[in-house]
């Protein structure tokens, strides 16, 4: 198979792995809480289970980050932390108790640390200028998961019947349809993915073709490698009693990417501080707004959960209408000015919901069109933050280890979506407060643009130095 194929294949299979981590969050979200009542578990408990997967994923990302830097590879690493997925919704299917299901969210969030390994993959086959598209054709895939999630949850709530010992009920069924999915997406990692050694692989084996049809002929050149008695290549070695082109040059064996490898000096640099900080607050506003929308459309609107379905919906396209529109726009515009957009964004929406959020005036309908005025431009940030950040991110950091650098960047990330939802719990009949607060994290992270907008560009030559 040549290479353009196997690139091809590889991509969608990592489309499908964002894809279905989308799927999940959606399918097992709107159920989790309902099964836990079923257990009597504290409300507490709802928190606990939803930080444990955050929390798992923030501790695996960057070892399996370190473990790809090392082997130069993502395969075998994916397969692995597939199986934590495959094992934790198996047990969120079994569920027979709290804590067998307060278990099964923090086994299945090892499996997404796999991501900082896939993140330093596509690093290294990607060229810098085409990036951000790739990047944010990923990031695309898990919000078309997260908009196909619920429509799967039409079906898994019809569910009720026995499977051996165990009940397959409308709280159960998402945990053995996840399974399942994680299962067949084992067998598509197997088929259709390869280690990619680099961005330049493919155009070595054209230049090579091209170089052997040059020197052989095209008449001359056999359909596979095989003995070429009159071919005038040079290069030939005598094998087994047939002339046969000889092997590509082995590439140089290089000492291991972590030997002259400084955290302090490679995350403690402004432009890096700059962005791991843009992860953090962008991560914490967005998880705070999540977690404070749903009671707040309850008060002021007595939305239900369809309502509640419609909007988040309608929010998942806009999101997806804003990857697209990124992908269009990253070959043309440098990625701090995309984050710049973002942020500019994000700072609108806050400032908008303090005014016209935190305490609402008028009627009915005017209540609404704040709300969603509010919703519309926090939204439409999302994607220009999002994907800016982790294409600057992987360019001013090392190549070396930039699956470990990933691990690191998403982990500041989990940090935040543990954060955000305990901060907005506790301050919900307080909006004031909780959305200054996230104004003044906004004020920083502008603050800390300005002052290193210069620094915030692609290095050519980001490696660890010799000692």
């Amino acid at each position: 198979m040549d290479y353009r194929r196997k690139r091809k294949l590889t991509f969608i299979t990592i489309g499908l792995i964002f894809l279905l981590s989308g799927v999940e969050y959606a399918v097992i979200l709107p159920t989790i809480w309902r099964l836990l009542q079923t257990l009597d578990a504290a409300p507490y408990f709802l928190g606990l289970s939803l930080s444990a997967f955050s929390l798992s994923g923030l501790l695996s990302g960057p070892l399996f980050g370190f473990w790809s830097d090392r082997t130069q590879g993502a395969k075998k690493i994916i397969l692995f932390a597939n199986c934590f997925e495959i094992i934790g919704n198996f047990m969120y299917f079994i569920g027979f108790s709290k804590w067998l299901l307060l278990s099964s969210r923090f086994v299945a969030g090892i499996g997404t640390g796999a991501g900082s390994s896939i993140f330093g993959f596509l690093t290294r086959i990607t060229a810098p200028e085409d990036r951000s598209s790739v990047f944010a054709a990923v990031m695309a895939c898990r919000q078309v998961g997260l908009l196909i999630g619920p429509a799967f949850n039409i079906f898994l709530r019809l569910c009720d019947f026995q499977l051996g010992p165990f009940v397959v009920n409308k709280y159960t069924a998402p945990g053995i349809f996840m399974c399942v999915l994680w299962l067949l997406l084992q067998l598509i990692v197997l088929l259709m993915y390869w280690d990619l050694s680099g961005r330049n692989e493919g155009s070595e084996e054209e230049k090579q073709e091209e170089e052997e049809r040059l020197l052989v002929g095209p008449n001359d050149l056999p359909d596979s490698y095989g003995t070429l008695p009159n071919s005038p290549v040079m290069d030939q070695t005598i094998a087994n009693g047939n002339l046969t082109p000889s092997s590509p040059p082995v590439e140089q064996i290089h000492s291991s990417p972590f030997k002259h490898f400084s955290a302090a000096r490679e995350f403690l640099r402004e432009e890096v501080v700059v962005l791991l900080t843009a992860q953090f607050i962008t991560m914490f506003n967005q998880t705070v707004l999540e977690t404070m929308v749903t009671p707040l459309t309850q008060q002021y609107f007595n939305f239900g959960e369809l309502e509640n379905s419609v909007m988040y919906c309608v929010c998942g396209l806009e999101v997806i209408a804003g990857f697209v529109f990124v992908r269009c726009i990253s070959t043309k515009v440098e990625e701090r000015v995309v984050l710049s957009i973002g942020v500019f964004l994000a700072n609108i929406s806050c400032v908008w919901c303090i005014i016209f959020l935190a305490n609402p005036q008028g009627g009915f309908s005017w209540q609404l069109t704040e709300f969603i005025i509010g919703v519309f431009l926090q939204v439409l940030g999302l994607p220009f933050i999002a994907v800016a950040q982790v294409s600057l991110f992987s360019k001013v950091t090392a190549e070396k280890t930039q699956g470990f650098s990933q691990g690191i960047r998403r982990s500041v990330g989990g940090l935040a979506t543990i954060l955000g939802p305990l901060w907005a719990g506790s301050l919900t009949s307080n909006l004031y407060v909780m959305l200054g607060v996230m104004m003044v994290l906004l004020a920083l992270l502008t603050i800390m643009m300005a002052f290193s907008y210069k620094k915030l560009v692609a290095c050519t030559t980001v490696e660890h130095p010799e000692e």
